[in-house]
């Protein structure tokens, strides 16, 4: 079927590139909760139990802790796992063994010991499933040196940075959104279902993409947030203002360099970020280009984030907390006001 006619949730991209790895590299094995027979709780690892078995798509006990510890040992010994995180907000239970084994082993170890391991773990709320299970923290795994993190906002892109991340030497923190996955149950945002080559390919780690040109204001966001800034930017194209939109899809390395070249651009800097404000994506996207050049700037920079509060469970406060289109076309008109 040719590649025009063939669309896929980010959730079958992720699966098909990794089975295609696996199919490649016999040390690529997946690993994690209900990753098995269920195909995982967000779709991203359905079909590979039946094609591969329980030897390379191993369902684990409720231990985070554990199987991360297995993944950084495995990795270690020459084998490249993929494990899942199912939620993000569990980050806190097996840190020890993300950040001070699999983000640092390749430092102490003088380069001599790769650890060639990727995480797969979903972000983002908007469906109510209160603060245990709606956070992103981009910032947190972007803030610690040692890994690479990864951010896809369509199925293209998750499809080649699956690839690029399972062959890549280097922890790779892949975080996907929830509702970008094409799961019915969590809503799913249509554009996100994109078309994707049934061949093998790969999305280069640390390259931003401008998805939407414009002149007058540049809008930087990732993930979920792309979506709500394209929206945004054809809102404000009704008002005679035309927007940059980049995607960041790297969090580390960060392109800086498409960034501030869009800045340089446009005069105007607005970023979007379902992250929290503070210490994070935004205020770092914002210092890269004022520390370079503050000069290139017309006006002050804008940000769109989630405020600094444990996110509700109530579907019209986290509604409310939640950036959304709307909200970018105000920070984007504020900035074109000067």
């Amino acid at each position: 079927m040719p590649t025009k006619d063939r669309k896929l949730t980010v959730a079958r991209a992720m699966a098909e590139a990794m089975s295609q790895e696996m199919r490649l590299d016999e040390r690529v094995f997946v690993m994690g909760e209900d990753v098995g027979p269920l195909g995982g709780v967000f779709g991203n690892t359905r079909g590979l139990f039946e094609e591969f078995g329980a030897e390379r798509v191993r369902d684990t006990p409720i231990s985070e802790t554990a199987f991360m510890g297995a993944a950084v040992g495995a990795a270690a010994d020459g084998m490249r796992p993929i494990v899942e995180l199912m939620f993000v907000d569990f980050f806190g239970v097996c840190f020890d063994a993300i950040y001070n084994l699999m983000a640092k082993n390749t430092y102490f170890s003088g380069g001599n010991v790769n650890v060639p391991a990727v995480i797969m773990t979903s972000t983002g709320g908007g469906y109510s499933d209160g603060g245990q299970h709606s956070q992103c923290l981009y910032g947190t795994f972007a803030h610690l040196p040692g890994m690479k993190v990864v951010v896809p906002s369509n199925a293209f892109d998750a499809k080649g940075m699956m690839t690029a991340a399972i062959r890549d030497d280097s922890p790779v923190i892949y975080m996907f959104h929830k509702g970008l996955q094409g799961m019915g149950w969590l809503g799913t945002e249509a554009g996100a279902t994109v078309n994707v080559p049934e061949e093998e390919y790969t999305v280069n780690i640390g390259k931003a993409a401008t998805v939407s040109e414009g002149e007058d204001v540049t809008i930087v966001s990732l993930g979920m947030g792309v979506h709500h800034s394209l929206r945004a930017a054809a809102l404000l194209y009704e008002q005679g203002v035309s927007a940059d939109v980049i995607d960041l899809r790297t969090l580390v390395p960060l392109d800086r360099d498409h960034i501030f070249n869009s800045v340089k651009k446009t005069g105007r800097l607005v970023v979007v970020d379902e992250d929290y404000q503070s210490y994070g994506v935004s205020g770092e996207i914002i210092a890269s280009v004022v520390e370079r050049d503050i000069s290139i700037l017309r006006a002050p920079p804008q940000r769109v984030a989630y405020p600094d509060i444990p996110i509700p469970f109530a579907h019209h406060m986290e509604q409310w907390a939640l950036p959304n289109a709307e909200k970018i076309v105000r920070a984007c008109l504020r900035a074109t006001s000067n």
